[in-house]
């Protein structure tokens, strides 16, 4: 077969399984919809903080005006900022999937469902003057114009890529709500990471119908997304910096990465005890054996070399 030829069967095959999950897609749409339940972000903001900053008269942001510390202000800022990259992340899903039918529907419904987590952050954050909102709109511009590509992912690769990343996200922000010490803080995040956890599992339910439907396929989408995946922030800038900083707080880290994202979904899709692969099959799987007991074995020494350091701080 020829590479031209195997390109064509390839996407024969993505094809073909978007159209079979389409009433997967409803039915999982129809679940979500029974269980999620409206919020509005107006009601996490204590707008009676708020004053005025200097273009009306009164004075603009000071460090000493945050009430967060300064791990608690990466934190939430990277977590603002990758939620303001909803127009990039819209754009990848409804071109990857489809904007017709029950798809159509999910990623309208989704991207209106995210729309809110931005909004209630940055103004949870200006009006208790958590960040300095001047920084933060210079990021937020620089971060949206720079944008977020995924790259030339399938679309079963996608949803295997969000699947992982929903649940991520969901981690990140529930320890980012911890790590403020401010109860509505930590009340707003965890309402936004219930939200996270009911888009993984619809992308985790779609997931498990396309290994039925092509498990060969399916797996090696699988494999590639667990083996290169990023955060959605990657691009923003100093997104490196700020991923130490939070992974050093236990924020998220690769423990959690390996113990609470890869991990928990691997075992619902039954991904160490299917015996529906193929050779090509087989082999994804083999390799992602591999690269979660090195992902593993990497996480401990992280937390080996944090907790010695932390050990010589105290000391």
């Amino acid at each position: 077969m020829t590479a031209l030829e195997a390109a064509d069967t390839q996407a024969g095959v993505q094809a073909r399984v978007l159209h079979e999950l389409e009433p997967v897609v409803a039915e999982n749409l129809e679940r979500h919809l029974r269980l999620a339940k409206p919020w509005h972000p107006h009601d996490y903001v204590p707008w009676s903080q708020g004053r005025d900053f200097a273009f009306l008269g009164g004075e603009d942001w000071q460090p000493e005006d945050s009430p967060l510390d300064p791990v608690a202000r990466t934190a939430m800022t990277v977590n603002l900022l990758t939620e303001d990259n909803l127009p990039s992340y819209h754009r990848e899903i409804a071109t990857r999937f489809s904007r017709d039918g029950a798809w159509g529907e999910w990623v309208g419904r989704w991207t209106a469902e995210e729309g809110r987590h931005g909004i209630a952050l940055r103004d949870y954050l200006v009006v208790t003057r958590g960040v300095d909102p001047v920084e933060l709109e210079n990021l937020r511009m620089d971060t949206m114009t720079s944008g977020w590509d995924s790259g030339d992912k399938t679309a079963l690769q996608a949803v295997a890529y969000v699947s992982f990343q929903e649940l991520a996200t969901r981690v990140s922000h529930r320890n980012t709500g911890l790590a403020t010490g401010c109860p509505l803080a930590e009340q707003l995040l965890a309402r936004i990471a219930t939200d996270e956890n009911l888009h993984m599992v619809f992308y985790r339910n779609l997931v498990a119908a396309a290994l039925d439907r092509a498990p060969d396929e399916t797996m090696a989408a699988i494999r590639d997304e667990v083996v290169g995946f990023t955060m959605p922030g990657d691009g923003m800038p100093n997104f490196r910096r700020h991923s130490v900083t939070i992974a050093k707080a236990g924020i998220y880290d690769l423990r959690l990465h390996h113990d609470e994202v890869i991990a928990p979904v691997l075992r619902f899709w039954k991904i160490w005890t299917r015996d529906d692969f193929g050779p090509a099959g087989e082999q994804a799987r083999e390799e992602l054996a591999q690269f979660m007991a090195g992902l593993d074995a990497q996480a401990t020494r992280f937390v080996e070399k944090r907790e010695r350091a932390r050990e010589r701080a105290e000391s």
